[in-house]
Formats: C-alpha cells, sequence, structure tokens
C-alpha cells in the first residue's frame, strides 16, 4: 500500500490568505495586477523618472528584446492602474509575486511575496496609517505591538518612513535579534506623493492618501522563527509540512 500524505497550502498562501482576511474587516479590497510590466507603471508613473537614484535601489530584471519591459519589482505598479481606473474613496491591498535581480542568500532572492496597501480619501493621516498597520500586525502576530515610526525615503510618498515593531525576543528590552534597539524593521510606508496622484488624475488638493509595502516572506520569518528565506522556495516538503 502507497502511503499518502494529504496535501495542504504552502505557507506563502497561507500568510496570504490570513493577510487578505485581516484587511476585508478593515475596509480593504484585494487587487492582483500583472508580473510583466511597463517602465512606466513600474517606475515613472511612482514618481521615480529616468536616471533617478531611486532607480538603483532596486535591480530589475528587463524583458530581452522588449523596449521598457521589466518584471515587476514591487506590487506598486498595481496601485497606479488600480488609481487609473477608481475614483476615491480607496483602501486596497495586493499582494504579489515580485522580482528582483540581486544574489540568492539567506534574507535575499531574485523573487519573493510583497504586500502593497493604499487608502486614498479626503481625510487620511500619518494617524490613520499607524492605526491600520497596529491593527494588522498584532492580528498577524496574534501578540500586543508598539509601533513606531522612523523618517526615511521613497520616491512616490512624502513624508516617507520606516516602521518599526517592538522585539518579540526581549519585549523591548534589547538583545542580538533586534541589535539591542529593542525594535525591528518591518516595512517602509508614507503619505502618498502628490505627483503620484497627479499622474492618475486625482486632485492632490482635495484627496490625500497613504501608502504601505511589506515582505511576505519577511513576515513569514518573523513569525515562524525561520532564519532561511530560501526555504520557502526550494521545494523541501520536510519544511513545508510543518505549517
Amino acid at each position: 500500500m502507497i502511503n499518502c500524505k494529504k496535501g495542504h497550502l504552502h505557507p506563502i498562501t497561507q500568510m496570504i490568505d490570513k493577510i487578505n482576511s485581516i484587511f476585508f474587516v478593515l475596509g480593504f479590497e484585494v487587487a492582483d495586477g500583472p508580473e510583466m510590466e511597463s517602465e512606466y507603471y513600474n517606475f515613472d508613473a511612482l514618481n521615480i523618472p529616468k536616471n533617478h537614484p531611486a532607480r538603483d535601489m532596486q535591480d530589475t530584471f528587463w524583458v530581452k528584446d522588449k523596449k521598457d519591459i521589466l518584471m515587476r519589482t514591487h506590487t506598486s505598479n498595481v496601485q497606479i492602474h488600480y488609481m487609473e481606473n477608481n475614483k476615491p474613496p480607496l483602501r486596497v491591498i495586493v499582494p504579489g509575486k515580485v522580482f528582483r535581480n540581486e544574489a540568492t542568500d539567506a534574507t535575499h532572492e531574485t523573487q519573493f511575496y510583497q504586500l502593497e496597501g493604499f487608502m486614498v480619501d479626503e481625510v487620511t493621516t500619518l494617524g490613520t496609517l499607524k492605526a491600520v498597520l497596529k491593527n494588522f500586525l498584532e492580528k498577524f502576530f496574534n501578540k500586543k505591538i508598539d509601533i513606531r515610526f522612523r523618517p526615511s525615503f521613497f520616491s512616490f510618498v512624502e513624508p516617507g518612513i520606516e516602521v518599526d515593531i517592538s522585539c518579540f525576543k526581549c519585549g523591548g528590552r534589547g538583545c542580538s535579534i533586534c541589535k539591542n534597539s529593542g525594535f525591528i524593521e518591518v516595512l517602509g510606508a508614507g503619505m502618498i506623493h502628490p505627483n503620484v496622484l497627479k499622474n492618475v488624475k486625482i486632485n492632490s488638493e482635495k484627496y490625500q492618501g497613504f501608502a504601505f509595502g511589506m515582505g511576505i516572506d519577511r513576515l513569514g520569518m518573523l513569525k515562524y522563527g525561520i532564519d532561511d528565506a530560501r526555504l520557502f522556495y526550494n521545494g523541501d516538503l520536510r519544511f513545508v509540512q510543518q505549517f
């Protein structure tokens, strides 16, 4: 008799389902978009023009013999597609696969999953953003979490921020995991740049919004104590059957 084990969803799929259910309760829709994308939607419309230094931060896979076509480096391309075809108020998340032409190691892969989220309305603030992120992260990790914002730069938001959460291991006291800071960096975010709203013909004097992006693989590594991102993709059943 053949000993067959019952199949189940991959841990990345399980995490996406969990993420979608949390944001659904918060009134967010789930959107999707192309993985092969034009330079305009991946860069230009997001306030990252040609020769902008920010392009150097995202090592890009360009499609051979296809002018200005690439594999998307983030799910933010869907933000542009969605805002072009829908009017505010908007609450949207975009989980999906992205691609970066970089060396593979324990914390980097040439493909990984990212979560993009954005909200556009007549009144949105960094306080709104913090409340949404705190609600999501506490439900995803199933524990009380402190959040802090630090100034940062992303071309498509102004101001831009890095978002840190209190360390799981030491509870904020300081340890080797958090480099004795008490906090772990988990995502980038900020208020949507007026140029981005202008590119999708949304009146930036009437509407404002926030956007955020985080690695789903990174969330899984933190949630389950995984020390190598490559485990999600190498097909080892001993790993995936633990979830």
